[in-house]
């Protein structure tokens, strides 16, 4: 029996994910899953670029704006919460699209990852995190004696992922890469069609750049002087990126200026998700189908390639009007049908929107809980 097809939209922050999974979602009959680490929290809008309720433009959406800040919430959450969404979207005949930049998460469906729950210590992440403001190389040394073979996916500047690979250690006595194969036993559940944007990494930076002042502009710091007064203790909600740079303003550790700039920094070097997803198929020989679409926007050229698992390419043309639609056959998707795809840009009235209408989207967000 064909087992239950899902599409998989990757990215970095900026790519354009939101646009394209509404216009594929309305032309396929698509409903979309987040797979943003940040989303999921409640009150925390402005600094996650949240998707509105005019974006979504009708689509449903699940797992955005659930989960109260001051509860933790596990990657093995995420999971089990996701595959509840694609059994209930499939369930009335619709298309699962799972849309989002954390890797973590799309790595725990696509892979079919078991992740054990791990109770993490408080005190030696504090440690680390003390350890990483006076400089990350000697936590990714100490991380790459651990996990070496993890590291080779991992920059030295991306501190989020740096101390996770130290954590599961320090938790478990057993490394990052120990633990993820133990965890794929289990045969992958759906199949997954996996699509990841890849732009030209100086345009990128440049909209992360645009859309992390806009975030400042529309009223970042007092977003998360607002969590603060509301909120007694963050246990991961404020290790997002954007707020714990906030957090270092108001402790009098960066000036105004620094903060901006670090949160640029920072975002520029966790945009890696395509990168991951390349290194995963090269290391894994999986069989899985890997489709990448690489959005050239540079100079109005938008072109699109689809490539099989072996980088052979499949298709390209022109991306000035695309219709990703619902068919499927063995290896890629047909692209058929032209439409309209708009390209994301950073909105001065989603900040407005979004404080406006926490509650609408909570309703329109679903958990499946």
């Amino acid at each position: 029996m064909d087992k239950p097809k899902v599409i998989v939209i990757c990215g970095p922050t900026a790519s354009g994910k939101t646009s394209l999974s509404v216009e594929l979602a309305k032309k396929c009959n698509g409903e979309i899953i987040s797979a943003d680490s940040m989303q999921i929290y409640k009150d925390m809008n402005i600094g996650t670029a949240k998707v509105t309720k005019s974006e979504m433009q009708g689509i449903k959406h699940y797992l955005v704006d659930f989960v109260s800040p001051d509860t933790r919430y596990s990657v093995a959450d995420y999971k089990t919460d996701a595959e509840k969404a694609i059994e209930n979207i499939i369930s009335k005949g619709k298309i699962p699209i799972i849309v989002g930049g954390t890797g973590l998460y799309v790595d725990s469906l696509i892979y079919g990852i078991e992740y054990p729950e791990i109770k993490f210590d408080e005190e030696y992440r504090k440690k680390l995190e003390k350890e990483a403001e006076e400089g990350l190389e000697n936590l990714y040394n100490k991380a790459k004696e651990i996990d070496e073979q993890a590291m080779q996916k991992i920059s030295i500047n991306d501190r989020k992922r740096i101390i996770r690979v130290l954590e599961i250690y320090h938790a478990t006595g057993k490394n990052k890469t120990e633990q993820e194969k133990e965890s794929r036993k289990k045969e992958v559940k759906y199949d997954y069609k996996i699509f990841a944007i890849n732009i030209d990494r100086e345009k990128l930076y440049e909209r992360i750049n645009i859309r992390v002042d806009k975030m400042i502009e529309n009223g970042l710091i007092e977003e998360v002087e607002n969590l603060r007064r509301k909120y007694n203790h963050f246990p991961t909600a404020m290790q997002g990126l954007g707020y714990k740079e906030v957090v270092q303003y108001f402790q009098k550790e960066l000036t105004k200026e620094e903060m901006i700039e670090k949160i640029k920094q920072e975002v520029s070097n966790s945009s890696k998700i395509v990168e991951d997803l390349k290194a995963n198929r090269t290391k894994n020989n999986e069989k899985l189908v890997k489709q990448e679409i690489l959005l050239d926007k540079e100079a109005n050229i938008k072109k699109v390639t689809v490539m099989d698992t072996n980088g052979t390419a499949q298709i390209t043309m022109n991306f000035d009007k695309i219709d990703l639609s619902s068919k499927f056959n063995d290896n890629y998707f047909d692209l058929k049908e032209i439409i309209d795809v708009k390209e994301e840009t950073p909105n001065d009235n989603k900040t407005t929107e979004n404080n406006t209408n926490t509650n609408t989207n909570t309703n329109t967000n679903t958990n499946t809980n």
